[in-house]
Parts: structure tokens; sequence; C-alpha cells
């Protein structure tokens, strides 16, 4: 079964910086598998519908919501089998609970945006952005 566990997020004043890692662990990512599956984060505000914030494939292709385009920065260590999400500059829209997630599929070049293409999900981590 795979898990995939956030965490960093916290309380922030706006104009601030955090970095939210996920990490995975479980049978299907034993020895390299982690590597060959796109991962992204989302993210989902009160009274909101989750929202795609970023992607990073297995051939570090990153896509982005373009609300946080040049602010946030998605990278991946695949030897740790972790996803990092770089946040500066944190506005107080960016207050939600944000999740990992992994494709369901491996590989893959077109970069992944929408939730139903990603099939396993973290519990979150809170980021609460203050003005």
């Amino acid at each position: 079964q795979v898990q995939l566990t956030e965490s960093g997020g916290g309380l922030v004043q706006a104009g601030g910086s955090l970095r939210l890692s996920c990490t995975a662990s479980g049978p299907p990512f034993s020895g390299p598998a982690f590597g060959i599956y796109t991962m992204g984060w989302f993210r989902q505000a009160p009274g909101k519908e989750r929202e795609f914030v970023a992607s990073i494939s297995s051939g570090r292709i990153t896509e982005y919501v373009d609300s946080v385009k040049g602010r946030f920065t998605i990278s991946r260590d695949n030897d740790k089998k972790t996803v990092y999400l770089q946040m500066n500059s944190l506005k107080p829209e960016d207050t939600a609970v944000y999740s990992c997630a992994k494709a369901i599929r491996p590989f893959g070049s077109t970069p992944l945006r929408d939730a139903r293409d990603f099939g396993s999900w973290g519990q979150g981590t809170q980021v609460t952005v203050s003005s």
C-alpha cells in the first residue's frame, strides 16, 4: 500500500516562505520505482474545491497553476523518495490544506494537472498565511 506523508506546513506571514515535503513509502516504491511516477501537489481551501498547484514528471518536467508561477517551485529527490514544494512570496489566498499525490500511470511525457490522473493521496498539511 502506497503511503504519502506530507510535512512542512504551518503559519507564516504574507511574503514569507515555506517548504513542503512529501515522502513516499510502501511496496510500489521499493527500489527505483518512485522516480517513474509523476508527483503532484494540490490544495483545498475551506469551502472551495480541490485545486491543482504543481506537478513534476519522471523526466522532471514541471507544471504550475498560473497563480503560483514564479513563486512556487516543485522538485524531487528520487533517492529519498521525496517531492518538495518551495513556496515563496506567500499570500493569504495560498491558505489551504496542501496534499501530494502520485500519478496512476508511470512515465508519461504530458504534464499532469487533473486530479483524476492521480491515484494515491497524502493526508495533507495545513498552510496558513496571515495578512
